[in-house]
């Protein structure tokens, strides 16, 4: 019977291990899975970042001056404008 319970503890151990272990992976920290629907004006926004290579889905995250953070598709022109607009402040 004791060595029962020292398997059972030795197996709740081993699962209590693994999940602390898996919650520290090494993923990227901001990915987009849905996209702003609205358009935003330029006086919004302070600064744009693309997400990572590994996200799913290619997205660009703009911060805004109240620092949050818009997910939003980097195809659109209206982007595409803030993001130039950025660029060309930041020279």
């Amino acid at each position: 019977m004791r060595a029962l319970h020292f398997l059972l503890l030795c197996v709740l151990g081993a699962a209590l291990l693994s999940s602390v272990l898996c919650n520290n992976g090494l993923g990227p920290d901001d990915c987009c899975f849905g996209f702003y629907r609205g358009e935003l004006a330029k006086a919004r926004i302070s600064s744009y970042q693309d997400t990572d290579t590994r996200c799913p889905r290619k997205a660009v995250l703009f911060t805004t001056k109240k620092s949050l953070k818009i997910c939003v598709d980097p195809k659109l022109q209206w982007v595409q404008s803030i993001m130039q607009q950025l660029d060309e402040e930041s020279l």
